[in-house]
């Protein structure tokens, strides 16, 4: 990858995004998407408000990807962005998060013997797996714990549903519900993904004075700030 390549930074909301659009100065042009907006940087670098939850990031994502293939422009790497839960005490409030790989939580069916995922149904897949070298960019210029990010579409509220998540993937390190929509869509277009997760609550019982949303927002901020160096000197044929 090199300064020109272009990256798609997709976010869940306008705040999540606004916060990215920090690390980069200058006017944005605002460009309307069906269903979304996009700010487009003088850096190469697109800010997109996907949407809540994985159908809607997908397709949000997806509208994106199709239309700078169509313009003759393609990303060359999207990254899902945002806050998120954080599994206790391995990512602790404020910290952040890279993704070593982007796994649905939820996406599979309830049996008498647990849940089983999709991919154990014979089909689908759950888990999509970011470049080795750029995650390893990411924390060595941002200090980013990497670890499996899980996406679900309900956020865990109890102690019991955040145990259960730890025991089927102990690699986790965050939730959050955009990520693998994301990744599904990037994937469809043969173009990498990335996740990465400022920590604004724990995981776990639903304590809205526990969340710190301002300050995961200011350390998403700060480690864009710190990325871009990394997003261009990675090479797609360094994994």
């Amino acid at each position: 990858m090199n300064a020109r390549t272009r990256v798609l930074v997709a976010t869940a909301v306008p705040a999540e995004r606004d916060a990215v659009a920090r690390a980069f100065p200058g006017p944005a042009e605002e460009v309307r998407l069906p269903g979304a907006t996009l700010l487009r940087t003088d850096g190469g670098h697109d800010l997109l408000a996907a949407g809540v939850g994985p159908a809607l990031a997908a397709a949000s994502t997806a509208g994106a990807l199709t239309a700078a293939a169509l313009r003759g422009t393609p990303y060359g790497l999207v990254v899902s962005a945002g806050i998120g839960g954080g599994f206790q005490p391995e990512a602790p409030v404020g910290s952040l998060v890279v993704a070593d790989a982007i796994t649905a939580a939820d996406l599979g069916a309830e049996t008498p013997d647990g849940f089983l995922p999709v991919t154990d149904l014979g089909f689908g897949t759950v888990t999509h797996l970011p470049p080795n070298s750029l995650v390893r960019g990411v924390v060595e210029a941002t200090g980013a714990r990497p670890g499996t990010v899980l996406t679900v579409s309900t956020v865990t509220g109890t102690a019991t549903r955040a145990a259960a998540l730890r025991e089927r993937h102990p690699g986790a390190l965050a939730e959050g519900m955009e990520g693998f929509g994301v990744a599904e869509a990037a994937a469809a277009h043969g173009v990498p993904v990335l996740e990465i997760r400022a920590v604004s609550n724990p995981v776990g019982p639903r304590d809205r004075a526990a969340w710190r949303i301002g300050d995961a927002l200011t350390a998403l901020a700060g480690a864009f700030g710190k990325l871009a160096p990394a997003l261009e000197s990675w090479n797609t044929h360094d994994d």
